[in-house]
C-alpha cells in the first residue's frame, strides 16, 4: 500500500475512504444503473396506439364510397344492423358474429370495407396492423394485443380491425425457435374467445394470404364469416370510376363505360390511381378537363411503368420494331385483343403489346393458353426467322411463357399424358419419375408453341415486314391501325371466342362408343 501511495501520490486517508465508500453503497450504485438503462430502453420501445374513427366525422368512409362490392357490402350490412339493433336478433337466439374475415389480393377495398362499417354501424373504431403486435421485445406482443381488446370492451358497440392479420396469425411451426409469435398469436386466440355472448363487440380482419394463418383463427367461433373480396367485374369497375371522378370535370368525349371495358383485372386501388394520374396528366397540360387521351396515357402509366427516354440505336430500334411486329402478327393469326403495340421503351420493357380484353373471363380452354403461349413467343420467332439469332430482349416473355406452362401442367392437368392428376410443385410425395413426366409435358407445351410461331412468321413474312415497317416510322399503333395493315391476313385459330361453343353431340351408345363401356356397366351394378 506504501508503494501505491508513493506511487499516484494519494493520500492514505483519501483513498480508504473511497474504499470504505464503494463497500457501503456500491451495489446501490449498480442497481441504480440498471434501473437508469432499463429506463432508457423502456423508453426506446416504439409506443403504438390504434387508430380511432370518430362516426361522426363527416369525412369518413361511407357505404357511398364503396362501389364494385356489392355482394361483400350486403354481407358486412348485416354486421351494422347487429350492432344498430341487436335487440331484433337476439329475441331470435342470433348473437352477433365475433369476427369477420376479408381476405383477397391486395388493392380490393378490405381496409374501406372495415372503415364503412365504423361509420355505418355507429360504433367506436379501433384499428391496428398486426406488424405492431411483432416485436422483439418478449411479451410486448401480447401486451398490446390485451391493451388493445380491454379499451374496445369499454367503449362498447366497437369494431376492432386488424389489418395484415398474417403478420401475427401466421400458422405455428412448432418448436422453440419463434416462442413470442406463438405468445403473441395465443392472446390474440384467448382475446377471441373471451367475449361474453351479449358484447356488441366485431372483430374485423383484413388478410391477403388466407392459406398461410393458423387453422385455430380460422374456426368459428372467433372468425365466423369468411368474405373473399376480389377484383371488381365490368359493372363494379365502372362503378368505382364514377366514385372517383365524381369531383373531377370530365371531357365529353370520356366513357367511363369503354374506361371499365378496358381495364379488366384490376382493383379499386389501381382504378383510383388511373383516375388521379389522368386528372394529373390534364393539369399538367393546363386543360380544366380531362379527356380520354388523359385516361389512356394514365393506364398506360399504370398498368406499363412510366414511359422512358433511352437512348436506344438504330440496330436496336430495328430490332425491337420486328419482335413487336412478331407479337402483333401472331395476336392477329390468334384473334386476340390488341389494345396498342408499340417500340417506345416504357418501365423496364423497350417495347410492348397491350393486350386488354373487352369481356371479364373466369375460364381459359387449353387451346386458348397455347395461343397465348405462341403470341409470348412470337417476339423470340421474329429475331430467329429475320436475324437468324436471338437477342436477350425476350426475358421478360420467356418468364411468362413458362410459368403458364407450368401451371396448365402442374396445376391444371392440360399434358398430353397427365389430363386427370394435379402434380404441384410443393407435393414432395411425387416420385422421380413422375416430376420428370411433367417436366417433359412442360417442355412439349412451349416447344409446340414455339414451332408453331416459327412456322407462321415464316409463312407470312410480307405482313412481318409491314408491321415493323409502320413501328418504325410511327412507333405506335392502335388495334385499329393493325386491323388495317392486316386486312388482307384472316386468323387462323379463334379459340378465344369458342369457348363455350358446343360441339355436336358425343354418341351415346356402346357400339360407337367401346370406351364407355366400363363407366355404363358400373353405373348399372351401382
Amino acid at each position: 500500500m506504501t508503494y501505491w501511495v508513493n506511487l499516484h501520490g494519494w493520500p492514505y486517508s483519501l483513498v480508504m475512504g473511497l474504499h470504505r465508500f464503494l463497500i457501503d453503497w456500491g451495489l446501490f450504485i449498480l442497481f441504480g444503473a440498471l434501473v437508469y438503462f432499463a429506463w432508457k430502453m423502456a423508453r426506446a420501445i416504439p409506443a403504438t396506439k390504434p387508430q380511432t374513427i370518430d362516426p361522426r366525422d363527416d369525412t369518413n368512409v361511407r357505404w357511398d364510397d364503396v362501389a364494385g362490392l356489392e355482394e361483400v357490402r350486403a354481407e358486412l350490412e348485416e354486421i351494422v344492423q347487429f350492432l344498430q339493433d341487436p335487440e331484433r336478433f337476439e329475441k331470435l337466439g342470433a348473437r352477433v358474429p365475433k369476427g369477420v374475415l376479408l381476405h383477397g389480393p391486395p388493392g380490393t377495398g378490405k381496409t374501406l370495407l372495415a372503415k364503412a362499417v365504423a361509420t355505418e354501424s355507429g360504433a367506436n373504431f379501433y384499428f391496428q396492423s398486426a406488424s405492431a403486435f411483432v416485436e422483439m421485445w418478449t411479451g410486448l406482443g401480447a401486451a398490446r394485443i390485451r391493451s388493445l381488446f380491454s379499451t374496445a370492451r369499454e367503449n362498447q358497440p366497437a369494431i376492432v380491425f386488424i389489418d395484415e392479420l398474417d403478420a401475427v396469425g401466421a400458422a405455428r411451426m412448432g418448436g422453440s425457435h419463434n416462442r413470442e409469435h406463438d405468445q403473441t398469436l395465443n392472446q390474440l386466440l384467448v382475446e377471441l374467445d373471451g367475449f361474453d355472448e351479449g358484447a356488441r363487440l366485431v372483430v374485423i380482419a383484413a388478410s391477403n394470404r388466407i392459406e398461410h394463418l393458423d387453422p385455430a383463427l380460422l374456426r368459428p367461433g372467433r372468425f365466423d364469416r369468411h368474405v373473399l373480396v376480389e377484383a371488381p367485374d365490368v359493372v363494379g369497375r365502372e362503378a368505382i370510376l364514377a366514385v372517383h371522378t365524381r369531383n373531377k370535370p370530365l371531357a365529353d368525349n370520356v366513357s367511363l363505360a369503354d374506361i371499365a371495358r378496358q381495364t379488366v383485372g384490376l382493383t379499386g386501388a389501381d382504378l383510383a390511381n388511373i383516375s388521379n394520374e389522368a386528372a394529373i396528366a390534364a393539369g399538367r397540360a393546363r386543360r380544366d378537363e380531362i379527356t380520354a387521351d388523359d385516361f389512356s396515357q394514365a393506364l398506360e402509366r399504370v398498368v406499363a411503368g412510366l414511359q422512358q427516354r433511352k437512348l436506344v440505336t438504330d440496330k436496336e430500334k430495328r430490332v425491337i420494331a420486328y419482335h413487336e411486329a412478331g407479337h402483333a402478327l401472331l395476336a392477329h393469326l390468334t384473334s386476340a385483343d390488341i389494345h396498342k403495340v408499340t417500340i417506345l421503351p416504357r418501365g423496364r420493357a423497350l417495347g410492348m403489346l397491350m393486350r386488354l380484353p373487352e369481356e371479364d373471363r373466369h375460364m381459359a380452354s387449353e387451346d386458348e393458353l397455347e395461343d397465348w403461349l405462341r403470341v409470348s413467343l412470337g417476339g423470340r420467332a421474329a429475331e430467329q426467322v429475320v436475324f437468324g439469332r436471338v437477342t436477350n430482349g425476350a426475358a421478360s416473355d420467356l418468364d411468362h411463357a413458362t410459368a403458364v406452362a407450368r401451371t396448365m401442367v402442374f396445376d391444371w392437368g392440360m399434358g398430353r399424358t397427365t389430363q386427370s392428376q394435379q402434380m404441384r410443385a410443393d407435393d414432395y410425395a411425387l416420385s422421380e419419375e413422375t416430376k420428370q413426366l411433367r417436366d417433359r409435358e412442360q417442355r412439349e407445351i412451349t416447344g409446340r408453341a414455339y414451332r408453331w410461331a416459327l412456322d407462321m412468321v415464316s409463312e407470312h413474312r410480307p405482313h412481318l415486314d409491314r408491321l415493323a415497317r409502320a413501328l418504325l416510322e410511327r412507333e405506335t399503333l392502335t388495334r385499329a391501325d393493325v386491323d388495317e395493315l392486316m386486312h388482307d391476313l384472316a386468323p387462323v385459330s379463334d379459340a378465344s371466342r369458342q369457348v363455350g361453343v358446343e360441339l355436336d353431340p358425343a354418341p351415346r351408345t356402346v357400339q360407337e362408343t367401346p370406351e364407355l363401356e366400363p363407366a355404363l356397366r358400373f353405373k348399372r351394378d351401382s
